[in-house]
């Protein structure tokens, strides 16, 4: 019973955002508290995994970087009020649903084949996941 009412609760917090998926490469834009000033700080890498959660609110992923020759990694979830917008930068080819294996390697061997698309199927990959909610399936009923 509690499930049912998480559930029901967490739908109100879902945002639109583009897919996110092991191989992508993303910048994600967070906004960092400095004492009285906010700025948004860019974090740039390649996604290795991605949790599903629960609830829809309680997915992550999970961007890693190399900067300066040590790896960097970074969870983000999805519906947190601290990431401004989240930018797909390149799609890659991977066989794998978790990336770990790319934290022992290090140089060349840690690139991933690009997956070389058209136009439009990259822009679908990018474009933000509308939420279905029941007001948007009556507004279209309506329409017709």
């Amino acid at each position: 019973m509690p499930s049912v009412v998480l559930h029901t609760q967490a739908k109100k917090y879902v945002r639109g955002l583009p897919e996110l998926k092991p191989g992508y490469t993303v910048r994600v834009h967070e906004r960092i508290q400095e004492g009285g000033k906010e700025r948004i700080q860019v974090f740039e890498g390649l996604i290795i995994g991605t949790h599903k959660g629960h609830v829809p609110t309680d997915r992550s992923f999970t961007v890693r970087r190399v900067i300066s020759g040590i790896g960097v990694e970074k969870v983000f979830a999805v519906h947190s009020p601290l990431i401004a917008k989240v930018e797909v930068k390149k799609v890659a080819r991977v066989r794998r649903a978790k990336l770990n294996f790319l934290r022992r390697r290090s140089g060349k061997s840690v690139r991933l084949n690009e997956r070389f698309t058209e136009a439009g199927e990259f822009a679908m990959a990018v474009a933000p996941v509308e939420k279905k909610t029941e007001e948007t399936e009556e507004v279209k009923e309506t329409k017709e």
